[in-house]
């Protein structure tokens, strides 16, 4: 198991992956699709950080699992969409990974 540090260290850098998301929505013609749903992880992020900044490591791996529902389901509406910005879908693949990555060794 990750210590809270660690944890803590990687959830500002998934943090930055969503703002870079969010900012490739701003800056490309994203669908609306994948708008709403980087914007319910940049949400879900922001509520998350207090709890990853606690010391309670069953609520931070609840809220690291919740976040990477959200980025499964990001990385699925990426997927189906007919036209996608390609700086938009690096950003969306980037956040998916890094979540799936700390949930996996949060398991």
């Amino acid at each position: 198991m990750l210590q809270a540090n660690e944890i803590q260290q990687r959830f500002t850098q998934i943090q930055q992956s969503i703002q870079a998301a969010e900012q490739a929505c701003r800056s490309g013609d994203a669908p609306d699709e994948i708008r709403n749903v980087i914007e319910k992880l940049s949400q879900q992020s922001q509520q998350a950080q207090s709890v990853v900044q606690g010391s309670d490591q069953q609520q931070m791996v609840q809220a690291i699992d919740s976040l990477e529902s959200i980025g499964d389901e990001a990385k699925r509406v990426s997927r189906s969409l007919p036209t996608m910005p390609a700086e938009l879908e690096t950003a969306v693949t980037r956040v998916h990974a890094e979540l799936s990555d700390l949930k996996h060794q949060l398991h």
